[in-house]
């Protein structure tokens, strides 16, 4: 993460996120509603998968807080409509591939596996109130315990 990354309490600066679903989403179509923006690092592989499906599983219950949610990794579009195909995902995916939004929140970190050094997605999570303000944020967030930390956020923020 970096030292200019948005923190607790920043507004969230004007965003165009790239659906899956060839929309473009702005933070002028979330103005006065709050949303999620979660960020995972790829489709279609364990832990993003686990995570996507219980927010499926659990979108009728984050709507009747009011609360839209939005997933972004830095896969191409045509990978994100495979995903949402094979899952029935019915929220929106946004594609990051040159990482322009992760950059901003932070999410797009340096990682190691096995002693190899590269950059990638942080599984990270933004929960924005109605005003554009970021109220909580989860980062490293475990996929299974993810929606549960969203609901009681929701609860807290009334």
């Amino acid at each position: 993460m970096t030292d200019t990354a948005l923190k607790l309490g920043d507004h969230v600066p004007d965003l165009s996120l790239n659906l899956a679903d060839g929309r473009v989403l702005s933070s002028a179509d979330l103005a006065g509603r709050p949303y999620l923006l979660y960020f995972y690092p790829k489709a279609d592989t364990p832990g993003c998968t686990t995570q996507a499906c219980s927010i499926r599983d659990h979108k009728a219950s984050l709507a009747s807080l009011g609360l839209t949610v939005i997933g972004v990794s830095p896969d191409p579009i045509a990978k994100i409509q495979k995903f949402e195909a094979k899952y029935a995902l019915d929220f929106p995916l946004a594609s990051d591939e040159d990482h322009s939004i992760a950059e901003v929140f932070g999410t797009w970190v340096e990682k190691s596996m096995y002693g190899r050094k590269y950059m990638g997605m942080e599984r990270s999570s933004f929960l924005v109130d109605s005003a554009g303000v970021i109220r909580f944020i989860w980062r490293n967030v475990k996929p299974a315990e993810h929606v549960q930390l969203v609901t009681e956020a929701m609860a807290q923020l009334g």
